[in-house]
C-alpha cells in the first residue's frame, strides 16, 4: 500500500503512518466490513479536542477506504458549519455577547448539518459547505467542494461533537477567568448547554459510530490550539508569497498567543466534562500522550 500521497498531502513524517498502520487501519478494515454487510451510509462520529489529530485521523481512515478499500467516503467537520460573523453577532444580542465567538453549541448551523447528513445517503450531487477561519465566515458557496451522493462512509468530526449535557448543578459554578467574569449568571453557559441538549441531540443521533481522540488533560489543549492557529498564520503568509500578494497584515480573525489563551476558555467546560464522560460512551477511543501519540485503545467493533 501506498500512503506517501496522503503523507505528503497532510504534511506528515514516516513515524504517523507507523502508528497510523497499528492503531488506525483496523478500525477501518471494520468499517469497510460492516458496510459490506449493512449496505447502506455509514456515519461515524468523531471527537477529539482542539489540536488532538482528529481531522489527520479522519482523513487518514478516508485515505484508507477510498484507496484500498473501494468506499465511497466524505469527511465533514464541524467547523465547517459555523455560523457567519453577522449571524453570530445577531445571536450575541439575542442571546448572550459572548455567542459572537464562534466555537460552542449555539454558533453552528445545525439545520445545515442535518440537511447535509441527510443528503449524503440521497441520489444527486451534494455541496460541502467550508468555513474560511482567517476571515471567520463561510467560504462562497461557489467555491464549496462537490461530491456525487449516496457515499458509502460519512466521517463527521468535531470537538464537541457527540458530547452530552451537562446536569443543572454542573453549571452553577463558573469554572474559569472567563466564566467569572463574563458569565457570572451562568446565563451563557445555560444557552450553550440547552443547544446541546435539543439542537445537536438530533444530529449527533444519526451517528451510527463514534471514535474519540482523548487527549490527557485540558492542559494540553491551549498549546495544542496555538500549534493550529501558528500553522494557520503560516498558510496564510506562504499562500500570499506564492501568489505575489502583497501582505498587508494577518487577518483579525488569526488570533495572537494571548488572544488564543482567552479562546480556548471558551472549550474548557465542554472539554473537560466529554473528557470525564465520552470515554464511557464511544465505541472506539484512543488514548493520546501530551504528544499526540496513541498509548492505547479501546475499540467495540461490532457485527
Amino acid at each position: 500500500m501506498d500512503f506517501k500521497p496522503f503523507l505528503t498531502q497532510e504534511m506528515l513524517n514516516e513515524a504517523y503512518l507507523v502508528d497510523a498502520l497499528k492503531w488506525f487501519k483496523p478500525l477501518g478494515d471494520h468499517i469497510a466490513a460492516h458496510h459490506d454487510g449493512a449496505g447502506n451510509c455509514f456515519y461515524m462520529g468523531v471527537n477529539g479536542a482542539q489540536g488532538s489529530g482528529k481531522s489527520t485521523f479522519s482523513a487518514f481512515i478516508a485515505y484508507y477506504l477510498n484507496r484500498y478499500k473501494g468506499k465511497h467516503c466524505v469527511v465533514l467537520s464541524l467547523d465547517d458549519f459555523y455560523l457567519s460573523q453577522s449571524d453570530r453577532l445577531a445571536l450575541s444580542i439575542k442571546a448572550h455577547p459572548l455567542l459572537r465567538t464562534r466555537g460552542v453549541p449555539g454558533t453552528h448551523d445545525v439545520n445545515l448539518i442535518a440537511k447535509t447528513l441527510k443528503r449524503l445517503n440521497q441520489y444527486g450531487t451534494l455541496s460541502i459547505p467550508r468555513f474560511d477561519k482567517a476571515t471567520d465566515n463561510p467560504k462562497p458557496v461557489n467555491e464549496w467542494p462537490i461530491v456525487n451522493t449516496p457515499v458509502d462512509v460519512v466521517i463527521f468530526e468535531g470537538w464537541c461533537w457527540g458530547v452530552s449535557p451537562q446536569t443543572q448543578t454542573e453549571l452553577l459554578t463558573p469554572i474559569n477567568k472567563m466564566e467569572y467574569e463574563h458569565d457570572a449568571l451562568g446565563n451563557w453557559r445555560n444557552y450553550v448547554n440547552h443547544q446541546l441538549g435539543t439542537e445537536y441531540q438530533g444530529v449527533h443521533e444519526m451517528m451510527d459510530y463514534w471514535v474519540m481522540l482523548k487527549a490527557p488533560s485540558f492542559a494540553c489543549v491551549e498549546a495544542w490550539r496555538a500549534e493550529q492557529e501558528h500553522k494557520l498564520r503560516a498558510r496564510y503568509i506562504n499562500y500570499q508569497a506564492h501568489n505575489s500578494t502583497d501582505i498587508d497584515g494577518i487577518p483579525s480573525a488569526i488570533m495572537t498567543d494571548e488572544q488564543i489563551k482567552s479562546f480556548v476558555m471558551l472549550f474548557q467546560r465542554l472539554t473537560q466534562h466529554s473528557l470525564t464522560t465520552l470515554p464511557a460512551q464511544a465505541d472506539c477511543v484512543y488514548e493520546l500522550d501530551q504528544q499526540r501519540r496513541i498509548l492505547s485503545s479501546q475499540a467495540n467493533f461490532y457485527d
